[in-house]
């Protein structure tokens, strides 16, 4: 590796290793010392829950109880019936006393065995210093204060310790006589629950507890319940996460030292099942984790995440060997490319190991562990994605030079240059237009050519008869040939116009019968014919008539994009689209390789696929040499870009075992290309999954909270990043190689975005069905009335609605006292932005004062199954 390689290797990992650093330094919070006064108990490990009639086991609460030993001087139960009964004899024999709880839910066949267990380890263990009779019952409304006071007089009867039960500070307010009944009050104080920064929140327990001392003087108060969890939802201004927890805790712990106060930290260990009944938030208020390890220092600094050297090494080492291999194969790139994509690789082996190591936490609910899943494979696709688009950006961005880079030739051709066999395709055009189409041809600089105009199962006489009397006007170089019930689409009319082109012709040019060429088309390409390996010469795509339309502006702009970006580039591995017009094939090379394929919409991409697999080579000359008419409606615009999207999954499926790696048809470079050039039109059928996902996530968090929750952020902020830089990347490359003004380049992204619907379902139905009618892309139609906006764009704008509504929805439910509802439905409102450019487009093209359209004459209806035009 060059000097400057392994430069730009150690600079780029040392970048990543100190973001780490910096996104993990140490928080310095106020150190605690002493053994803690008391912890909240309850005995499951990672692989129990009560609530599925799990018993805690007796090995499992020795472990326990040998693990606080030492670092706490009490313990508090729940449950006298589910295995919690053992607590306390195991507990005495480490020293620890006990504050045993008995779970009441207002039901006798729940109530009488815990009110008896805890009466049986009242009398028969001393360590038992005082119990409780319910946990937050009255809260839940379980019980009434009249049952709770009696259940609380019952016990008191047979136990000779403290009775009371344990309820919120605003419950005991409420209720005096509650407190009367009880011999101490056990207050829970969990100031995160009600939406209290960390910074206010001691002191906002200390005054609720200030409050209840001045109310009930002559009680003793106990806090049954405080902490802070270490994940969970933002709660108003409460943020869960492990720093907080450990200022909450450290902090409480030195005011409750100060003040002598009785109190249980909640809790022990974190307790996985809770999930199910509480959320993310209710698995996370243990000091020690699920595994029994402790979650932070009591001195010293505190870290968000544990361990973070383990995995920025991970990261590092997970992203290395593909920077090494980038660096070590793309010395034609500029430092500055090197540098960024270096990182780009770095920086997305960083964000999966850091969501990998978030998805590994225990005591995942089903609906959890299965959104996860959904949603670390829909984050790869992203990530893909996004390597790809910045492979193109810092191509384009850094390259030193082109390797294949062809001029035109302008040299005069001979009289005897090879013959060009020209062949225009049309169904059901307007004949004004085919005729101009025909005029262009005539004005060709060249000797040695014929045209065919191979018109295609046009029903009406009346439309294809002008062209014909037209034809024997210009001459014998003219041929007209009018196919009726002509099978296999475009496709089989080039190959009855191959069967009938001149024998003596070496090339075959294919024009559709829009494109107005340049006198000196051919001219300038056949040239590039005289090495034999070239296959085909390829020209751009290009168009005129749109300057005073905006539809048709933004269209224009949208596809330069791809003849002048993606194009060049993939001109660079010799692995370029072949599209099927302003295409010169070696007549040779293509009978070759067994014509022009009728089983496939998209026949041209096939023909130039099989061209590459048979060794051929292409050139790509970016210089513009004819210009055909852009879709007029919106509706056009999607028909012909689904044929494109569901004609990629057929010549996926088709051709993969050559484009498999093992193959040898291709080389590395069209292989790359021909499979990540296609990538992101998948990733718009996973948009497209992913949209309808949300909406029924958005109606199971508001219908069915105990099993559904928002997505973490380790999720949502990457996505909405990967978004913003998709549209960055895109603005920057139009501002590198398209020549056109800022607002063009927003248009071009709006009019591709609104694509990405029709994409999607196109990429989903190839998937899953072959054999898709060929869709002719009409060209001249009428301008469309004002409710065809809503026609052309409803599945997008049923889903904008439904994307808005339920972002709606969350917000109003949700956004009172959790801020991650306002990240979910922010990305809710970015999956609903393609469909919003849909609409808009669509709008734009029937609004005469926006799109400043005009009304083209001719209008051709969609055909669907004959159609030979594009």
């Amino acid at each position: 590796m060059r000097k400057s390689a392994f430069a730009v290797l150690i600079l780029v990992i040392l970048g990543n290793v100190a973001l780490w650093a910096l996104w993990n330094r140490p928080v310095d919070e106020r150190s605690w010392a002493g053994a803690i006064t008391g912890v909240a108990y309850t005995p499951f490990h990672a692989d129990k829950s009560p609530s599925k009639g799990d018993k805690a086991s007796a090995d499992d609460i020795e472990k326990d109880m040998a693990a606080l030993e030492g670092a706490v001087k009490a313990v508090r139960t729940y449950s006298t019936t589910d295995g919690s009964e053992m607590v306390a004899a195991i507990a005495a024999k480490h020293g620890l006393p006990v504050t045993a709880g008995a779970w009441t839910a207002g039901k006798p066949e729940i109530d009488e065995p815990e009110l008896a267990g805890l009466i049986k380890l009242a009398r028969a263990n001393s360590n038992v210093r005082r119990v409780l009779v319910g946990n937050e019952a009255i809260l839940r409304a379980d019980l009434t204060v009249p049952q709770a006071i009696e259940y609380v007089k019952r016990v008191k009867k047979k136990v000779n310790v403290p009775v009371s039960i344990a309820e919120p500070w605003h419950v005991w307010l409420k209720h005096p006589e509650l407190a009367e009944a009880v011999d101490f009050l056990a207050v829970h104080l969990l100031p995160y629950w009600e939406g209290v920064p960390v910074d206010q929140s001691v002191d906002y327990a200390m005054f609720r507890y200030n409050e209840l001392k001045q109310k009930f003087p002559n009680k003793h108060i106990l806090i049954g319940e405080i902490g802070w969890p270490a994940d969970g939802p933002w709660r108003r201004g409460a943020e869960a996460s492990q720093v907080n927890q450990a200022k909450f805790i450290r902090n409480f712990l030195n005011v409750a030292a100060q003040n002598k106060l009785d109190y249980f930290i909640m809790e022990a260990f974190d307790q996985p099942w809770k999930r199910e009944i509480e959320g993310t938030a209710g698995t996370s208020w243990g000091l020690w984790d699920y595994q029994r390890n402790p979650k932070f220092p009591m001195i010293g600094g505190v870290q968000e995440i544990r361990n973070w050297e383990v995995k920025c090494a991970t990261a590092v080492a997970l992203g290395f060997l593909p920077l090494v291999f980038f660096l070590w194969r793309r010395s034609d790139l500029k430092i500055g490319g090197q540098i960024f994509y270096g990182a780009l690789i770095q920086a997305v082996a960083s964000v999966l190991v850091f969501t990998v190591s978030a998805a590994s936490a225990a005591g995942l609910a089903l609906t959890t562990e299965i959104a996860w899943g959904l949603l670390i494979f829909c984050q790869l696709v992203l990530f893909a994605v996004m390597l790809i688009d910045g492979m193109e950006l810092t191509e384009v961005v850094w390259q030193h030079k082109f390797k294949r880079k062809f001029v035109p030739c302008s040299a005069a051709p001979l009289p005897n240059a090879a013959k060009v066999s020209i062949h225009v395709p049309c169904y059901n055009e307007p004949p004004h237009m085919v005729m101009q189409t025909l005029d262009a041809l005539a004005r060709l600089d060249y000797p040695n050519y014929e045209v065919l105009l191979l018109d295609n199962n046009t029903k009406d006489p009346a439309v294809w008869r002008p062209v014909e009397e037209y034809c024997k006007k210009l001459g014998p170089k003219f041929r007209f040939f009018h196919l009726d019930n002509w099978p296999g689409f475009k496709a089989g009319a080039l190959n009855f116009g191959l069967a009938q082109t001149a024998p003596d012709a070496e090339h075959i040019a294919v024009i559709d019968s829009d494109y107005q060429v340049h006198p000196d088309w051919l001219k300038a390409t056949i040239p590039h014919f005289n090495r034999p390996e070239v296959g085909f010469v390829q020209s751009p795509q290009d168009y005129r008539e749109w300057e005073h339309d905006l539809f048709q502006r933004m269209t224009n702009w949208e596809y330069a994009g791809f003849f002048h970006i993606g194009m060049i580039q993939r001109n660079e591995r010799n692995a370029i689209i072949q599209h099927g017009t302003m295409t010169i094939i070696r007549k040779s090379a293509l009978e070759k390789v067994g014509r022009w394929g009728e089983w496939c919409i998209t026949e041209d991409a096939d023909l130039g696929l099989r061209l590459f697999e048979h060794g051929y080579e292409a050139v790509y000359m970016p210089e513009s040499y004819g210009k055909g008419l852009v879709p007029d409606s919106f509706s056009a615009y999607k028909t012909q870009r689904f044929r494109w999207a569901y004609g990629a999954v057929q010549i996926l499926k088709h051709h993969w075992r050559q484009l498999s790696p093992g193959a040898k048809e291709l080389t590395a470079g069209q292989k790359y290309h021909f499979i990540t050039g296609w990538l992101p039109w998948f990733a718009d059928a996973a948009h497209m999954i992913f949209g309808i996902a949300g909406i029924l996530w958005s109606i199971g968090l508001m219908a069915f909270p105990k099993y559904f929750e928002f997505p973490p952020n380790v999720f949502m902020i990457p996505t909405l990043s990967v978004f913003a830089f998709k549209v960055g990347a895109s603005l920057w490359l139009y501002e590198a190689r398209v020549r056109c003004g800022f607002w063009d380049k927003v248009g071009a992204a709006v009019a591709g975005m609104a694509l990405t619907h029709t994409v999607g379902r196109a990429m989903w139905l190839g998937i899953f069905t072959s054999g898709r009618p060929f869709v002719r892309t009409p060209k001249c139609e009428n301008q469309p009335a004002l409710m065809q906006a809503f026609l052309m764009a409803r599945e997008e704008l049923a889903l904008l609605v439904s994307l808005w509504g339920a972002a709606l929805a969350i917000v109003m439910v949700f956004g009172h006292e959790n801020r991650d509802a306002f990240m979910w439905s922010g990305l809710l409102v970015v999956q609903s932005l393609p469909y919003l450019a849909a609409f808009i487009t669509a709008l734009i093209n029937v609004f005469p004062t926006i799109g400043f359209g005009k009304s083209k004459p001719g209008a051709a209806d969609d055909a669907v199954g004959a159609g030979a035009g594009d």
